[in-house]
């Protein structure tokens, strides 16, 4: 039976969860040119062992300083319209003014079948977030509300978080390292890479555990 494209992408982000990691991935994309892929060393997981792996479901946020008539109104539809497998991505053009992301919006996420959360600002909640183990990277935490703060202004745009540029389904992967952006375009041949570097790692670990130099390994596999 053919599986249906959700799916796929759900048998993929667990092959990739059990066997690849955000720093392999990222070598494959220099070697393609890909360079700046890395969102800001800032950008740190709730917890060390969090990991995300989804599409781009992207949101564009700003400060104001003003209290709107319907301060949730994009936010709301936005969060209403995740889809199976989506991560939300949140560029908040790295704003310290609130709390943008919190348990809450977490829940509605998960509830659609959201995978996790990046926000190049703040976070709130945090204690709840960890005890519902929903997986999160931000820059901080501020228990303000992001009414009459921060606005979101659009989603499902081209947005740029963590200094790196995000189309919607893009893919997205976090791990302890940092969160990354895989373009759509090449997420199929950055995989299939990424997974024959780690069996040649996997390899040169062995050879050096078992005493070789690193000269040696490195000039015989070319991985480091």
């Amino acid at each position: 039976m053919m599986l249906s494209s959700i799916e796929r992408d759900l048998e993929l982000f667990a092959l990739m969860k059990q066997e690849l990691y955000t720093a392999v991935c990222c070598d494959v994309m220099d070697s393609f040119g890909y360079r700046e892929q890395a969102m800001r060393h800032n950008i740190r997981p709730v917890c060390d062992d969090t990991v995300v792996i989804g599409r781009a479901k992207t949101l564009l946020a700003a400060d104001v300083q003003e209290v709107y008539a319907n301060p949730y109104e994009k936010e709301i539809e936005a969060l209403d319209s995740v889809e199976v497998g989506q991560v939300v991505v949140i560029d908040t053009n790295e704003s310290t003014a609130s709390g943008i992301w919190g348990e809450l919006l977490s829940t509605a996420a998960l509830m659609r079948g959201g995978r996790g959360a990046v926000v190049d600002g703040l976070s709130r909640d945090v204690w709840k977030i960890r005890k519902m183990s929903f997986p999160l990277f931000a820059v901080g935490y501020r228990p303000l509300d992001s009414q009459g703060r921060s606005y979101i202004f659009d989603y499902d745009c081209t947005i740029r978080c963590g200094g790196v540029k995000v189309e919607p389904n893009d893919l997205i992967f976090g791990d302890i390292d940092g969160v990354i952006v895989i373009p759509k375009v090449i997420a199929e041949d950055v995989i299939k890479a990424a997974r024959e570097k780690v069996s040649k790692e996997n390899v040169t670990r062995k050879e050096l555990l078992d005493g070789k130099l690193l000269k040696e390994v490195y000039h015989k596999y070319g991985v480091l």
